[in-house]
């Protein structure tokens, strides 16, 4: 863990008080550049970084920052996976996804498992700092294009091309996406189940249901959608 300073012992209703936010991302240049940002805007300061699971837990429990900016993909461990032990420890912690993967697809679930707001990394600058200027008065924030989406589904409206694409997987549960990304990154059954720590029949049953839920009729074309899909994912996130 790279932790950049210790806990500010600063109260919060003081005037010169900055939002203290624990990067969690693992790539070093991507958390530098966030660094610099925060640390330039005045109101906010990065009070600490981690790379991975293990790192994040112990920084958040020994910074106890007011915001956490995380990524989905991170070394060895999953995103959506870390927020819900983040919310299991802390049930009241604000945390920001921000992230490469697409929002279609994550921003949900990510809602779901307990961030308060879900932001693209390609997004300008600005929208980050306007999200977690939102995020930390406490009110949810979501992109332009989720609001729509979900409005469109609270008024029974048809989706466009674009919802349908996103609806495809959204069938599917967290852990059953896990191995679908995994299948399309080229994993066997058996390395998915050591990558994920389950066993090999479990990772079967996984497989089983989202060739279900997805109407795919063999293993073939099984891994044949999930290429296609993470190809398409890699896309949108270039």
């Amino acid at each position: 863990m790279n932790q950049t300073d210790r806990p500010v012992k600063n109260p919060a209703n003081k005037p010169n008080h900055k939002a203290r936010v624990l990067l969690v991302d693992d790539h070093p240049l991507v958390r530098r550049g966030l660094t610099e940002l925060l640390n330039r805007s005045g109101e906010f300061h990065c009070c600490g970084e981690a790379d991975c699971a293990a790192d994040a837990q112990k920084a958040l429990l020994e910074l106890k920052p007011d915001l956490v900016l995380l990524d989905l993909r991170l070394r060895n461990s999953d995103g959506l996976d870390l927020l819900k032990d983040f919310k299991l420890q802390m049930p009241f912690l604000k945390v920001l996804v921000l992230s490469q993967l697409d929002e279609m697809t994550y921003a949900e679930r990510a809602l779901h498992a307990g961030a308060m707001g879900y932001v693209m990394k390609e997004n300008a600058t600005e929208e980050i700092m306007v999200a977690m200027r939102q995020v930390l008065a406490g009110e949810l924030y979501v992109s332009p294009r989720i609001h729509v989406m979900a409005v469109r589904r609270m008024a029974g409206a048809k989706n466009s091309a674009e919802d349908d694409r996103a609806t495809s997987v959204e069938k599917l549960t967290d852990r059953e996406l896990q191995v679908l990304q995994l299948l399309g990154h080229g994993f066997s059954t058996k390395t998915i189940a050591a990558e994920l720590r389950l066993s090999f029949k479990t990772i079967e049953t996984h497989r089983e249901n989202i060739k279900r839920k997805l109407g795919l009729h063999d293993a073939a074309a099984l891994v044949y959608y999930a290429t296609l899909w993470v190809r398409n994912e890699g896309k949108k996130s270039g």
